[in-house]
């Protein structure tokens, strides 16, 4: 049986063996600013040149997703690295999809549509494998998002880059902190800022 160390060595040496050559093209789907600061940051390290992806239709209300999208864009113009925008402010979509099963909802849509369409763009535009800022929280659901990614990988063809990025978590969060780059309350969906609230509203009731 193959553990993910093991999977991660064979993944590793061949990405490192691939910038050897020249050759890596890989394609980052980024949720926003601050989770991108580690990921970056270590495959920079690692001699891998990435292309920043932006397709995050689960961000809502419009003024979140524009914040985090400007951040985005004026981040990666100030670290000299290539990004690519694709907008859909996808609301209503993303409102059809999820409201029959919106406890299972990351898995089920929030993940496999953006990792979706990340696979897919990659295998469109020569890129040689994919990754995604997603796994640097220890928030998400990080077995889940590696199991979404590997299905878009066979289904497209093209490789997935496997990295557990949440060993630098704190540190990419401290580093925008101190670059100033704008920090999310919530993880995106308009459910998502409900669960931050009625929390708030919970803990205010237990006060009084």
């Amino acid at each position: 049986m193959i553990t993910r160390l093991k999977l991660f060595e064979m993944h590793g040496k061949k990405a490192i063996s691939s910038v050897q050559g020249g050759k890596m093209k890989l394609l980052l789907h980024t949720c926003c600013a601050p989770c991108s600061v580690y990921c970056i940051d270590s495959l920079r390290e690692e001699g891998i040149e990435p292309t920043v992806y932006w397709y995050n239709p689960n961000i809502h209300p419009y003024m979140e997703y524009k914040a985090r999208r400007d951040c985005l864009k004026e981040y990666t113009k100030n670290i000299n690295v290539q990004a690519i925008f694709e907008e859909n402010y996808g609301l209503d979509e993303f409102c059809k999809n999820v409201i029959g099963d919106l406890e299972n909802r990351c898995q089920n849509y929030c993940y496999r549509v953006r990792l979706e369409r990340t696979a897919k763009y990659a295998k469109e535009n020569g890129y040689d494998s994919f990754s995604t800022t997603l796994l640097v929280s220890p928030y998400q659901k990080h077995d889940v998002i590696i199991k979404v990614a590997e299905e878009m990988a066979i289904k497209y063809n093209v490789k997935f880059l496997y990295r557990d990025f949440r060993i630098g978590f704190r540190e990419g969060q401290n580093k925008a902190r101190e670059l100033g780059l704008y920090m999310q309350k919530y993880c995106g969906c308009v459910f998502s800022e409900e669960d931050r609230y009625s929390k708030k509203i919970m803990k205010d009731k237990e006060k009084s």
